[in-house]
C-alpha cells in the first residue's frame, strides 16, 4: 500500500497470531460496511528480547519494510520508543510514563508539528483489576489519545481468547504508521 493511501485509512483492526517464541500481528484495513479488508502490514516481535526492536513489513512475507519501533534504553518500564519509517527516517515517538501507569496505564504519543498526546485507559476500574489479579489480564481496554483536550486515535481491545484490537483515527494528520506501532506497542510492550 502507498504512504497516502496507508494515510487515507480512518480505521484498522490488528489482530495477533500465536506463535511460538515470537508475537506477530496483522494490521487489517477495514471496508466501508465494517468488516475486515485487505492487509496493511505485518509486525513480528521477539518475546524476552533486553532491547526492545520491532519491524513491520508491508506483509507477511516480510519482504519490505514499512516502518519500526526500537527502545532507546534496554529493560527500562519508562522507555521510549523511536518510530522510524522503511530507511530509518524518524516519524515519532512514543513512552509510557511509569508514575501514572502505577494505577491507570498511561502513554504518550510526539509526532513532529503535532502537540503532544496523551494515551489513557478509559476504564480506572477496568485498569485497576488488570493490575491486581493477574488472571483477567484477558480483560478487554479502551485506549483514548488526546492532545490539546481534541481526540487523535484510540485502540479498543476485543473480547476473546486472541488478542484483537480496532484502532479508529480521528485526527487527520497524525502519521497512520506511528498510530499502528503505538497499537502494537500497546500488546506487546502494556505488561511491562
Amino acid at each position: 500500500m502507498q504512504p497516502d493511501q496507508l494515510q487515507a485509512q480512518q480505521r484498522f483492526h490488528i489482530r495477533q497470531r500465536l506463535r511460538f517464541m515470537v508475537n506477530q500481528y496483522e494490521v487489517h484495513a477495514v471496508a466501508p460496511d465494517g468488516s475486515e479488508g485487505g492487509l496493511l502490514a505485518f509486525a513480528q516481535q521477539k518475546r524476552l528480547a533486553f532491547k526492545e526492536q520491532v519491524t513491520i513489513y508491508t506483509d507477511d512475507s516480510k519482504q519490505q519494510p514499512l516502518l519500526g519501533f526500537k527502545a532507546r534504553q534496554r529493560l527500562d518500564v519508562g522507555a521510549t520508543y523511536d518510530v522510524t519509517d522503511a530507511v530509518g527516517n524518524p516519524i515519532g515517538l512514543f513512552r509510557k510514563d511509569f508514575a501514572q501507569s502505577l494505577l491507570r496505564s498511561t502513554w504518550h504519543v510526539e509526532q513532529p508539528g503535532l502537540p503532544p498526546t496523551t494515551g489513557q485507559e478509559r476504564s480506572m476500574p477496568v485498569a485497576l483489576l488488570r493490575r491486581f489479579v493477574d488472571s483477567l489480564s484477558w480483560l478487554p481496554y479502551h485506549f483514548d489519545f488526546v492532545a490539546d483536550g481534541q481526540p487523535i486515535f484510540s485502540v479498543v481491545k476485543k473480547w476473546g481468547l486472541r488478542d484483537r484490537y480496532t484502532v479508529e483515527v480521528t485526527h487527520p494528520q497524525i502519521d497512520r504508521r506511528l498510530v499502528i506501532a503505538m497499537a502494537i506497542g500497546l500488546d506487546a510492550l502494556q505488561s511491562r
